[in-house]
């Protein structure tokens, strides 16, 4: 039997080790990266014996995305989700915040995972997925919500996918921008209205929905296309 496969690039924790157990638990093989070895993903390789491969990468490396990429020359992806987060100076405005906070922010939360993209793009023949992980606060058309640096840098994420689905309109991909909601995260916090549990599930169906839809959508979990 022939396994539909998925690369998920950051998930050591979080949602993107969510996605990752929630793609073996419907029997997918997973590519899971992380930047540092994850106990947690090791035990979970052992509960999926032979369908988790666990990658060291950063995301903010062009180099170890590309070794990367060379060491899965010969793998096929159905699907390739990015996940990739900071939060940082999440009270604070640009008359306060320090400029490394902002930065880091923006290389880790919208270049590298568009340049991840780019390079990746290989692994996934036409009518496959390419999706990042992206959040409600950074469209621009509902200004509402707080974490102005935070929301800046998926704002730019947004606007970078957008550039990218502009440039490679043939090459047969859907492109998501995944919205998980505010979910009870480390990063997320205690607040958060959504736990893991009731988040990733309805994420995962969202991808399957949009299988085979060429073209960029901007979506959160419950499928709906969100304003830019």
């Amino acid at each position: 039997m022939t396994h539909q496969s998925v690369l998920v690039v950051g998930a050591s924790r979080g949602l993107g080790f969510a996605l990752a157990e929630e793609w073996l638990r419907r029997g997918w093989q997973v590519v899971a990266t992380e930047r540092s070895r994850s106990d947690k993903l090791a035990t979970l390789g052992d509960r999926y014996p032979g369908r988790l491969t666990v990658e060291t990468t950063d995301i903010n490396d062009a180099a170890s995305i590309r070794a990367l990429d060379e060491r899965l020359t010969d793998r096929r992806l159905d699907v390739l989700f990015i996940n990739a987060g900071i939060a940082r100076a999440i009270e604070e405005s640009p008359a306060t915040a320090s400029e490394g906070d902002f930065l880091d922010m923006m290389l880790t939360n919208a270049f590298s995972p568009v340049r991840a993209a780019e390079m990746l793009r290989g692994r996934v023949p036409a009518g496959g997925t390419i999706a990042i992980m992206t959040s409600e606060l950074g469209s621009i058309a509902n200004a509402s919500g707080g974490w102005q640096l935070y929301s800046s840098s998926k704002a730019a994420l947004n606007m970078l996918m957008k550039g990218y689905a502009a440039k490679n309109s043939d090459d047969g991909h859907t492109l998501l921008l995944v919205a998980p909601g505010w979910v009870r995260t480390e990063m997320g916090g205690g607040d958060a209205t959504l736990s893991v549990e009731e988040s990733i599930p309805l994420v995962v169906d969202m991808i399957e929905a949009n299988r085979g839809r060429p073209g960029l959508r901007y979506v959160d979990r419950f499928d709906e296309t969100l304003p830019w």
